[in-house]
């Protein structure tokens, strides 16, 4: 009798005991479910097709996103790449006034990249707080890719959002499409933030080098560069490359300087470029940049892959002038151009466009400083101002059709330099 008691309450311990299981159970489904419905509803929010009045009032960026989309984008000169001209507006394009005088935000950064070097915004952004023009170029299932992170960024990355105009670039027999199957990629964002979204980036970051993104397909820096310049409304532009820093606080040194000095109509304004060993620190003002050149972490920009593009800077003479401090901005020295000088400049809306049929590596920029110099353009170097690409340039780290590329670029090289002849018939300059 005593041990059937026992069973009885063993039997009733031991089906409370699944009864309780159960319900866990069910409870932990319940909530696998409710957390699944509240991520394809956030994900709806963010990517979906379904267009309601409330959800466009919510999301104008993914109505903006779709519309530049609907437009199928315009084709290049050369009509070999579609050209998505502000993909993604910033707040602060958006807001402009129509008519608005452009000097109200007197300078704008533009750059360019591929999906592998887009992680290079967070630290630029750091930098630079002010509106910046970034043209993407991608190819295949990247133009996906860079659509979705592009969406992501505007929407995840307050600063972004705030600052950053976004233009696409791919080739001419491909098409941009909204994200509305890309739901991998953007799993667990809603609690990741911006730094979900540059994580995501960094793992595309090493998917190939500059330059060899496939078979025939041609890396269009200079149609890069137009795009991202003339996808700002700003009145000066600097056009730097993703992986450079320019020295901080440039854009109120800049504006402080044009209430003493406008830039002349003829005049662009030279940052010196260096390059960086390590960049754990990269300098922000003039003392550091000094500081790190004298003990050999920071070295004239391509310094040893072609020192002669930089030498007309005159580093020596910039390094050693009398304002080594962080004073006002200004004119150090002004310099004619020569022969190979590619500097980094600021330079009016007016300056002459980068020549598009210069593609891959070699002979981009340099063409474009050439046009400057045959227009009758002098080069003033700015005193206090520079800008730092991230890590030395050294021999062997580049793709393997570099030397190919190098040398197709300078035979057309030859001929631009003879079309500028007709361009400036009355010129007395050469290349």
């Amino acid at each position: 009798m005593h041990f059937s008691k026992k069973c009885s309450v063993f039997k009733v311990v031991l089906s409370a005991l699944l009864i309780v299981a159960l319900l866990q159970l069910l409870y932990l489904s319940f909530l696998s479910k409710l957390h699944g419905k509240q991520q394809r509803y956030k994900y709806s929010e963010l990517f979906g097709s379904k267009k309601t009045a409330n959800q466009d009032e919510k999301n104008p960026r993914r109505e903006h996103l779709r519309y530049s989309l609907s437009t199928g984008g315009i084709f290049d000169g050369s009509g070999q790449y579609r050209v998505y001209k502000n993909l993604i507006k910033s707040d602060f394009s958006t807001n402009q006034k129509p008519g608005a005088d452009p000097r109200s935000h007197h300078l704008a950064l533009a750059t360019h990249t591929t999906i592998n070097n887009l992680h290079h915004l967070n630290s630029l952004l750091e930098r630079w707080q002010n509106p910046l023009s970034i043209a993407i170029f991608a190819h295949g299932q990247d133009v996906k890719f860079a659509t979705a992170f592009v969406y992501a960024l505007s929407l995840f990355c307050p600063q972004v959002q705030a600052l950053v105009d976004f233009h696409l670039v791919c080739l001419s027999g491909e098409m941009a499409s909204f994200p509305e199957q890309d739901r991998e990629h953007f799993a667990g964002l809603e609690e990741k933030g911006c730094s979900g979204v540059f994580a995501n980036l960094e793992s595309h970051r090493d998917k190939y080098k500059n330059y060899a993104i496939g078979n025939n397909v041609s890396y269009p820096n200079n149609l890069l560069r137009n795009v991202a310049r003339s996808g700002t409304d700003s009145a000066y532009v600097l056009v730097i490359d993703v992986d450079m820093i320019p020295s901080a606080n440039l854009h109120h040194q800049f504006v402080t300087m044009l209430m003493r000095r406008e830039p002349a109509a003829d005049e662009v304004l030279v940052l010196p470029a260096f390059e960086i060993r390590h960049t754990r620190k990269m300098p922000g003002s003039k003392p550091e940049l000094v500081q790190l050149y004298q003990v050999g972490e920071v070295r004239p920009f391509y310094d040893e892959l072609c020192p002669r593009c930089q030498a007309p800077t005159n580093y020596s003479q910039w390094i050693n002038r009398a304002s080594r401090s962080s004073g006002p901005l200004e004119v150090a020295y002004t310099l004619n151009w020569a022969d190979p000088w590619e500097p980094f400049y600021i330079g009016a809306r007016s300056v002459p466009l980068y020549d598009e049929s210069f593609r891959q590596y070699g002979f981009n920029r340099i063409s474009q400083a050439c046009e400057l110099h045959v227009a009758g353009y002098r080069f003033s170097v700015l005193s206090n101002a520079f800008v730092v690409h991230k890590g030395f340039k050294v021999q062997g780290e580049f793709h393997s059709r570099k030397d190919e590329e190098n040398r197709k670029n300078r035979v057309l090289f030859r001929s631009f330099k003879e079309s500028l002849k007709d361009k400036y018939p009355n010129s007395p300059r050469h290349c």
